[in-house]
């Protein structure tokens, strides 16, 4: 049994095709090859700018994260010989220091001889490819559209604005959200997926194209930049997040910049989509992305390719897992849908929802309750999944045709989260995808009791004010709240109190309204502010020791 796109309802898909294994030393396929380093590559880590866009090197010093000889383009000297052993080279990894070829098993023999190769994988049988258009023409015109300025206005919104979507929004505090003036805007959503059509036509995407949101498209089945075809549930996926059609829809990131990118081919499943998945990561990471969105996994393959076990799910076995955890040591947030196995025989998460370093989002119902179908953790070597969940049953999304309908999966939960999650991000600019995954566990509905059903349950806005994204390891910092007369009390952990801290309070609409620096004589006591009267209403409370910044909310009543 194949799992392939997290998605129960209204989408068909095509068969499979048989294969002919007759004259298989002859029929072409794609195939990996490793090199064995990447000696001698005209490459350098000291000028990023070679191989990243500055949008991309900006997200890395902005979470002090260095740039590794992983980054590095692989030696071209290494893909020119492949070139001249008659393989056709369809794609190179820079994660993986490797190449995707296409070749027969005569030809794969001679590719092992050479001295620089490691070693091969085969990932699938495959026709030639259709399109034309390169991988580095491509990332050139998303590398330069993703510096373009997003329009900043954005009309106030209403609860009926959201339309029949409204509660999968409001669940996680997402119209508060907006209402605070977070969109998303100025983030960048890499959307990998099975296709998108209809995206250019359907009006609730109208302003993707008309405030330059659309930051670029490419296919890595058919190696072309038009994405707009094939299978219906990226659309479907992209709407949870994308859409803004006011009285109708509106998702739950209609402000960000979105990269879509086709990795899935709905036909069949072979190993070749988890290394699509793979170079589409890398491809949003060169990009600039900030948020990676990703409604696939992975567990049983059509032959010839080599399906994977339960054990095999610890995080560190699957190529897409390895895939997930290297697109996350660049920065990138990745959220990933934790599977629709829940009631069926295998039970669990697929990959890439079992890698330690990504968000894996579960499914519950319009009352928060799990979903049958939302797949249980714990992971192979015993770690909690999914991370959090959010409204994956009865869903609306939007079709080609521009209509509405509802589904069920954690193909849905995934992206609504995925939205939220990149404008609790821009709200929060100063968190590292990391502190920001613990930020959103813990203020989740079930953070003081995790499980293996829901994770620590459903996130919201409202507890991301307060909550820690250090609680685990005792680094405290919340706020009192509502606050009546009395003063406001702050509470700050041991490591928030290593240098002199400075405080502000700001009312909604981001205009100072009180000024505090502290020097503590004592460690690890509330601090109490007394700023000027404040009138009843929503403030914020900007705290920053040395480079720490972040920033509560509390109500004044």
């Amino acid at each position: 049994m194949r799992l392939l796109l997290l998605f129960t309802c209204l989408l068909l898909y095509l068969p499979v095709k048989a294969q002919d294994t007759g004259n298989a030393a002859r029929e072409e396929q794609k195939r990996l090859i490793y090199f064995a380093d990447k000696a001698d590559t005209p490459f350098t880590t000291s000028e990023p700018l070679q191989f990243l866009s500055p949008k991309a090197v900006e997200r890395r010093k902005r979470q002090n994260i260095t740039v590794t000889p992983r980054d590095l383009p692989v030696n071209p000297a290494y893909v020119a010989a492949l070139q001249e052993a008659s393989a056709t080279v369809w794609y190179t990894s820079r994660w993986f220091n490797a190449a995707v070829v296409q070749c027969t098993d005569e030809q794969l023999q001679a590719l092992e001889e050479l001295p620089f190769v490691l070693r091969t994988q085969s990932l699938n049988r495959v026709a030639s490819p259709t399109g034309t258009s390169t991988q580095g023409t491509a990332l050139q015109s998303i590398a330069a559209a993703s510096t373009t300025s997003n329009a900043p206005y954005w009309p106030a919104l209403n609860p009926s604005d959201y339309g029949p979507a409204f509660h999968q929004a409001d669940m996680l505090g997402v119209d508060e959200l907006h209402a605070d003036g977070y969109t998303g805007a100025g983030m960048t959503i890499a959307v990998l997926d099975a296709g998108f059509p209809g995206v250019p036509t359907i009006a609730a995407f109208a302003h993707l194209f008309e405030r330059n949101q659309l930051a670029g498209t490419f296919d890595f089945v058919r190696k072309q930049e038009d994405v707009f075809t094939a299978d219906a549930h990226g659309t479907a996926v992209l709407s949870t997040m994308a859409a803004y059609a006011p009285g109708s829809m509106v998702g739950t990131a209609y402000g960000a910049n979105y990269l879509l990118l086709r990795t899935e081919d709905a036909a069949t499943e072979h190993n070749i989509e988890e290394i699509n998945w793979l170079l589409a990561a890398e491809f949003a990471d060169s990009a600039g992305a900030d948020v990676i969105n990703s409604s696939l996994g992975y567990t049983l393959f059509d032959a010839p390719s080599q399906s994977y076990t339960y054990q095999d799910m610890d995080g560190n076995t699957s190529l897409i897992s390895k895939a997930a955890d290297f697109a996350a040591a660049t920065g990138m947030l990745v959220v990933t849908s934790a599977g629709n196995e829940g009631n069926k025989s295998w039970q669990y998460v697929s990959a890439p929802a079992d890698a330690d370093s990504v968000l894996a989002v579960g499914a519950v119902d319009s009352l928060g309750v799990k979903a049958a179908f939302s797949s249980f953790g714990p992971t192979a070597d015993g770690r909690i999944k999914p991370d959090v969940a959010a409204m994956g049953q009865a869903v609306y999304f939007i079709l080609p045709n521009g209509s509405l309908a509802r589904g069920n999966g954690t193909s849905f939960s995934g992206p609504i989260v995925a939205g939220f999650a990149a404008t609790v991000w821009q709200a929060n600019p100063f968190r590292t995808n990391m502190e920001l995954i613990e930020l959103l566990r813990q203020s989740g509905s079930n953070a003081t009791n995790p499980d293996n059903s829901i994770g620590y349950g459903i996130p919201n806005y409202r507890r991301t004010l307060t909550a820690s994204p250090g609680a685990a390891t005792g680094e405290e910092l919340y706020i009192t709240n509502p606050v009546r007369q009395d003063p406001v009390i702050l509470y700050l952990g041991q490591d928030w109190l290593q240098q002199a801290i400075e405080v502000q309070v700001l009312d909604a609409t981001g205009k100072q309204m009180f000024r505090q620096s502290i020097v503590l004589a004592q460690k690890e006591q509330p601090l109490k502010l007394e700023p000027q009267h404040l009138g009843n209403g929503l403030y914020l409370c900007r705290i920053r020791s040395g480079n720490r910044v972040a920033t509560l909310r509390f109500v004044k009543l």
